[in-house]
């Protein structure tokens, strides 16, 4: 008896299917990506019930007759390749000619298309794969696909999908980026009824960056560019005061084409060394354009990850395009102050001639690079130095020797006395404004105080369970997270109500934030939102709220660099030393330990 089968079509088609029919975002995806293919300058996207009910992409791209409308349901149908050549250098956003076919094989699909020499279009309905009626109809030159009721034949699929805002914001999502990577290309994107966003497509990416990134991120963002050996980047990257708490922000694009890419990655981080604070992470949105026989999109179904014939070339492009922006960033600012203005912002100056230009330029320096570019510039009169201050005297215990008694013979020498649990713990100092030196009795300890105090922030929070107080804003700050961010702080509202947050709607894609915990620092307000929503997107409740509270802990603690009070150092060395303290909330030590011995042992004073 025969062990092996062959597969039916249908059946061959379904598995193919989940290949490529991960979610709705992926038919978002491949429905927008044919549109561009098809040449068309505006795109419609309009989700119901997070896709997953339907689905409609519309375009006024180039159309199809009416025999390619009933073929480009066929598995491995496709007018972008002709032959094995094509594939050495693929152009096209679709290539596989499997999208149709695995989305018509998992839900009901009706397409509506006309070519613009053609005096009517057609009209196809197709269902698990099964064309069930196809027809001439009137309508529009261009294309209408509509997809309903994704995976109603593959019930178990269904059972993976997440909740439908879960999922109308992935396809959000996932149209976001396909539009970001063709600013020449007007997208509109309509879920439930109310438009997400609008790129005007007027070929600027800047206005790309600005309609689908928000204004806060716009102003930002860094011009970058570079060549290197044929590998063009341009596009820009995030200023570095303006970090993010994740790698949500980071677009790259090559050819047009939406990717993800470790590499790519790492060359912009690269670049940022140094001026980045551990865990924070640049925003960027890259364009790369190379030989299309240079990159192989042939590598994933989903064609999100590729392969670089020279991966050091594109790299090197990358890195030096993101190098040159920062380094630019650190020129004066330059800004256009109309007359008025001017006056009113340096009232000392003498009124100007009425001949004189209308536009005067202004040029703040600063007196060290500070990483702000696109950041509003206020003007501030010059104030007088503050007479110094003198910090409080501090004293810590000394213990000294009894005075030896006068006389010709070295006095005998004595054993060590052994280290008492009593004994005060001295504060010898700090080093590289981060690590705290002390001792008690022969032991050195070199303490973290960033991690230290952390933890004690930490524990604190976690004693007063739900009580924790909240500080309100004197100004209250705006914040547009983003649609996958918005949705996990709508899910967890009341968690951060009870952690001390105060955060209210305004429009559709922008928050207030109106109050914080109080151990919390204002400024730090939307990083620590940043990576809240990151760690509210995995794990219980529980979980969640440890994950929040160890970020709070974190953005309240002192920081390494920050010039500390005496007596913090010591109620953070007494912590440490008396055991009350080892790890800091993400598990790492806190402190490391030298005694006596060891250190005799290290300058050979000892065998």
């Amino acid at each position: 008896m025969a062990v092996i089968n062959i597969l039916s079509p249908h059946v061959a088609d379904m598995i193919a299917a989940g290949e490529v029919v991960e979610r709705p975002g992926s038919v978002v995806k491949e429905l927008i990506e044919n549109a561009l293919d098809a040449g068309a300058n505006n795109i419609t996207l309009e989700i119901k019930g997070g896709g997953s009910t339907y689905i409609r992409v519309t375009d006024d791209g180039c159309g199809m007759a009416p025999d390619d409308a009933g073929n480009c349901f066929l598995r491995h149908a496709t007018s972008k390749l002709h032959d094995e050549r094509g594939l050495e250098a693929i152009e096209t956003m679709g290539f596989r000619g499997e999208a149709l076919a695995a989305i018509s094989a998992v839900s009901r699909v009706e397409l509506l298309t006309r070519r613009a020499e053609d005096a009517e279009g057609t009209y196809v309905s197709v269902a698990g794969g099964e064309i069930q009626d196809m027809r001439p109809a009137g309508c529009p030159k261009g294309t209408v696909f509509t997809v309903r009721d994704l995976f109603y034949n593959t019930p178990a699929r269904l059972k993976f999908m997440k909740s439908d805002r879960a999922e109308g914001v992935w396809c959000v999502q996932q149209a976001l980026r396909v539009a970001l990577g063709r600013p020449d290309v007007s997208v509109r994107c309509i879920r439930d009824g109310k438009e997400e966003f609008f790129t005007p497509g007027d070929g600027r990416t800047d206005s790309a960056v600005y309609a689908l990134l928000g204004r806060d991120a716009a102003l930002a963002m860094l011009p970058a560019s570079g060549e290197n050996e044929g590998v063009a980047v341009r596009g820009f990257v995030g200023s570095p005061a303006a970090g993010r708490g994740s790698r949500a922000m980071q677009f790259f694009f090559v050819n047009g084409r939406a990717i993800r890419s470790q590499s790519l990655q790492a060359a912009v981080e690269q670049a940022y060394k140094n001026t980045l604070m551990v865990g924070r992470f640049p925003a960027c949105v890259l364009y790369v354009t190379l030989s299309p026989g240079a990159v192989d999109v042939n590598v994933h179904p989903t064609k999100s990850e590729v392969k670089f014939s020279s991966e050091k070339r594109v790299f090197d492009a990358v890195h030096y395009a993101a190098v040159s922006a920062l380094q630019g960033e650190a020129k004066p600012l330059t800004m256009d102050l109309a007359r008025t203005t001017e006056k009113k912002l340096a009232p000392q100056r003498p009124a100007p001639d009425q001949d004189a230009p209308v536009q005067t330029r202004m040029e703040l320096h600063s007196p060290r690079p500070a990483y702000n570019a696109g950041a509003d510039i206020v003007y501030r009169a010059p104030r007088p130095a503050p007479a110094p201050t003198r910090r409080p005297a501090y004293q810590v215990p000394v213990r000294t020797a009894p005075a030896a008694p006068p006389q010709a013979a070295p006095a005998p020498e004595k054993a060590p006395a052994p280290v008492r649990e009593d004994e005060p713990v001295r504060v010898a100092g700090e080093v590289l404004r981060t690590y705290i030196v002390a001792e008690q009795g022969d032991r050195v300890w070199l303490i973290d105080k960033h991690a230290a105090h952390e933890r004690m922030v930490f524990d604190r929070l976690k004693a007063q369970g739900r009580e924790i107080m909240s500080q309100t804003l004197l100004t209250p700050q705006t914040w547009r997270p983003g649609p996958e961010a918005m949705d996990a702080l709508r899910e967890s509202g009341q968690l951060l109500s009870e952690l001390g947050f105060e955060l209210e709607s305004y429009g559709s894609e922008d928050l207030i934030v109106r109050a914080v915990p109080d151990s919390l620092d204002p400024g730090q307000t939307i990083p620590a939102l940043e990576e809240i929503c990151e760690k509210l997107k995995k794990g219980s409740r529980d979980l969640a709220r440890d994950s929040v509270l160890q970020t709070v802990a974190c953005k309240a603690a002192i920081k390494a660099g920050w010039d500390t009070d005496p007596r913090e150092l010591l109620a953070l060395a007494e912590k440490v030393v008396s055991g009350q303290i080892k790890y800091c909330p993400h598990g790492r030590p806190v402190a490391v330990t030298l005694t006596k011995k060891e250190l005799d042992r290290q300058f050979g004073r000892i065998g």
